[in-house]
């Protein structure tokens, strides 16, 4: 089992930034990849970043070059800097843990809210 607890959402206006962090605990196995999906209301669930544990990213193309994800392995946490932020990011924001090689371990966050506002 892993867990996952995120935190850094909130209420920012159109322009300004947030920092959303994702801790991880439990049986951790390598090599695996860390995200970042969003779920705006009446929309289905999307990826916005993944990192892997050897540091190879990903981004949906609207978030690119706004948008940064990280990880700190020795701490288990992931991190996306969200920059430029457009009323079209507003969303749920869960964090996401797969295990490459093992089909079945993954888990999910229990979403932050991000709001942007015009």
């Amino acid at each position: 089992q892993v867990q996952l607890v995120e935190s850094g959402g909130g209420l920012v206006q159109a322009g300004g930034s947030l920092r959303l962090s994702c801790a991880a605990s439990g049986s951790m196995f390598r090599p695996n990849a860390m995200g970042w999906y969003r779920q705006a209301p009446g929309k289905q669930r999307e990826s916005v970043a993944t990192i892997t544990s050897g540091g190879s990213t990903n981004y949906a193309d609207s978030v690119k070059g706004r948008f940064t994800i990280s990880r700190d392995n020795a701490k288990n946490t992931v991190y996306l800097q969200m920059n430029s932020l457009k009323p079209e990011d507003t969303a749920v924001y869960y964090c996401n843990y797969r295990e490459i090689f093992r089909v079945g371990h993954e888990y999910w966050g229990q979403g932050t809210q991000v709001t942007v506002s015009s």
